[in-house]
């Protein structure tokens, strides 16, 4: 069982430190907001994502095994989403990143955002259905859901003070807008396994 406990620990954690859209979205928002500003960004997804798995784990027999096809509507919005903030992102212009300095995402629009984010939920999904087994699924959702908790703070806060601290070598403007066209472009490609996948079902 700890064995199980310690495997569901280093999958939330290397999920999680790794590129992603919450990740690029954290540095991003540390680099243009700073840390202080960025704040309910950050609590927002260590809360909200959490709270999406423990959802998907509590709900998983009832609804997506029965309507497979959900997971693929949610890929469709959640892909289209996060292409439209990479548009957002790589257009900004330099005169209007202290326009909307005192705009990053709000505690409730993270914790919404895990909703339309596909990698959240092909790690929730595949988190749920790798490590429960119908013994003791409830108690195995909630520690599944406590690990992501654990690991999200310190991932997440990796990402956001090194986006913090790109400020100091970015404090020309036009090397920002630079940073955020890649970091558009990075948004973009975290995107392009789910394209890829959703392309191979239905079009080819």
């Amino acid at each position: 069982m700890v064995e199980n406990y310690l495997a569901v620990m280093l999958f939330t954690f290397t999920t999680m430190i790794t590129p992603g859209p919450n990740n690029i979205m954290m540095m991003s928002s540390g680099l243009n907001y700073g840390v202080r500003k960025s704040l309910q960004h950050y609590l927002g997804i260590c809360a909200g994502l959490p709270a999406m798995v423990a959802v998907i784990g509590l709900s998983f027999d009832l609804i997506f095994l029965e309507f497979p096809f959900l997971h693929d509507v949610i890929k469709v919005i959640g892909v289209s989403y996060l292409l439209y903030l990479s548009y957002r992102m790589a257009t900004l212009s330099i005169s209007s990143l202290q326009e909307i300095h005192k705009k990053p995402f709000t505690f409730m629009q993270a914790a919404a955002f895990q909703w339309v984010n596909p990698k959240a939920w092909t790690i929730g999904t595949g988190a749920i259905a790798a490590y429960t087994t119908d013994d003791g699924a409830l108690m195995q959702v909630f520690y599944i859901t406590l690990a992501f908790l654990l690991a999200a703070f310190p991932c997440l806060a990796a990402w956001l003070f090194f986006g913090a601290n790109l400020k100091r070598a970015l404090k020309n403007k036009f090397h920002q807008k630079l940073f955020n066209i890649s970091m558009a472009l990075l948004l973009a490609l975290s995107v392009l396994p789910v394209i890829t996948e959703l392309v191979s079902n239905y079009l080819l």
